[in-house]
């Protein structure tokens, strides 16, 4: 399953002018196309050489020599460029870009309570779906491919995101106690069985967090996330009010609690897990959970930093996310992986805590693995084809003497040049293919405007 490219459209559209013929045409549907990314720097599960990578029916069917009876219907100059698999954003609400830079420097509980919740109250449904919009442009722009959610207005969000192409997990956030939250569950797995899940769009159940969610509900929804075979996404040990919070209420950690409520298991995705025990960190690892470890927004709201040197070594599973952008304020994966590699390096006084490999792997397959997928993260035949092309003929990118660290430590996000989804090319030298830039900016001005948060 392939897209209209831009050569493409700007020939059917030709088509679709002329007097005589009458076409039928939507901007990026989906057609059969073939697609040739040849002689470029390829970052394998083997280390990066320079090679010709084949793409068709959505999949990457050879990385060498072309496949039997290929032919392309497109082909990619390579050539000073670099091809690796697409980032995964493995935490994420995708809606806040529209808070972005209206609520900083505040402590976590003043920043949520005090500022956040309080506009996101005033939030309507067209705001989510250009919200979510503006935070797929900026995902693409630096590299990601695909993210796992958690927010609300569910159908707006699934709109977007379908629309643009994207390949995102889903789950719509529930607060409350028993027995009136019962109701959010219900509304939810409604939702889920409405919508349906596809290719690119999966839904996953979402307790918001330890300190919004009773024990109850937290069973209730864990019972049903088992019944289902739907994951679960929630939040876990962010801040040292909520580990205060917990113990004196449960008279345990969040983590104990959460595994009590039996939400822990291999399909779990724990955002946080900054303040950890070595108790806790054994229950993460002896449940198969995947953490999802954002740095940089736990610096900005002055919540810590996880220890994630001390869960890859007991064998945790961590992927990485950006949090919301009114938290962190970017979506940018690049400086989430730069952050990710320096922090460990510095406070633990070793220059080996997080190498630029296991960032990178963090980054991709280990994402790849939270969405549920272990045919995402790399790039080899048969694969899904998640693939992001790097322009390396930037000074910050020059010379490049290993891969990796170039990524890691070099690589700034504005580099992506390309980006490619199931097949799907969204954006072609830095253009949006399936998003109107010019109505998103305006739509998200007009909303900031609304909300009293953007004075221009």
């Amino acid at each position: 399953m392939k897209t209209v490219n831009s050569e493409w459209r700007l020939n059917l559209l030709h088509l679709a002018c002329l007097d005589d013929i009458i076409v039928d045409i939507k901007i990026n549907e989906v057609i059969d196309l073939n697609i040739l990314i040849e002689n470029i720097l390829a970052v394998l599960p083997g280390g990066a050489e320079t090679c010709c990578v084949y793409i068709s029916d959505g999949l990457i069917s050879s990385v060498s020599s072309a496949p039997d009876g290929f032919v392309a219907d497109k082909t990619i100059n390579g050539a000073g460029k670099m091809l690796i698999p697409g980032l995964v954003n493995a935490h994420t609400h995708s809606p806040m870009t529209l808070l972005r830079n209206c609520a900083d420097d505040l402590l976590f509980n003043d920043w949520l309570f005090g500022r956040i919740m309080p506009l996101e109250d005033n939030l309507r449904g067209e705001d989510i779906y250009f919200g979510v919009l503006l935070a797929v442009m900026e995902m693409l722009r630096s590299g990601t491919t695909a993210f796992i959610d958690m927010y609300y207005h569910t159908d707006h969000l699934v709109r977007a995101v379908d629309e643009a192409g994207i390949r995102c997990a889903y789950s719509r956030g529930m607060t409350g106690d028993l027995p009136d939250a019962s109701i959010k569950l219900r509304e939810t797995l409604d939702e889920i069985d409405r919508l349906q899940a596809t290719d690119t769009r999966t839904f996953m159940l979402a307790p918001h967090a330890p300190y919004t969610c009773d024990e109850g509900f937290q069973r209730e929804i864990a019972a049903e996330a088992k019944i289902r075979g739907l994951p679960i996404n929630t939040h876990l040990a962010e801040s040292l009010a909520e580990i205060e919070t917990i113990r004196r209420r449960y008279g345990c950690s969040p983590i104990e609690l959460a595994d009590r409520a039996g939400l822990l298991s291999e399909t779990t995705v724990a955002a946080h897990c900054v303040h950890i025990t070595d108790s806790d960190i054994r229950i993460l690892a002896e449940r198969g959970v995947t953490v999802a470890t954002n740095p940089v927004s736990n610096l900005k709201l002055a919540n810590g930093v996880a220890p994630v040197p001390k869960m890859l070594k007991a064998g945790v599973r961590v992927a990485l996310g950006t949090d919301g952008a009114a938290s962190n304020n970017s979506l940018n994966m690049f400086r989430e992986l730069s952050m990710l590699a320096l922090i460990h390096k510095g406070i633990n006084h070793d220059a080996q805590a997080v190498t630029a490999h296991e960032g990178f792997e963090i980054a991709t397959v280990n994402g790849a693995r939270a969405l549920g997928r272990d045919d995402l993260g790399e790039i080899k035949p048969g694969n899904a084809a998640d693939l992001v092309i790097i322009d390396l003929d930037r000074p910050n990118m020059q010379p490049i003497s290993d891969s990796l660290a170039a990524l890691a430590y070099s690589t700034n996000g504005s580099e992506a040049e390309t980006v490619i989804v199931g097949g799907r090319i969204l954006m072609e030298n830095y253009d949006f293919l399936t998003i109107d830039r010019e109505r998103v900016f305006y739509e998200v001005m007009k909303t900031g405007k609304r909300l009293g948060i953007s004075g221009t």
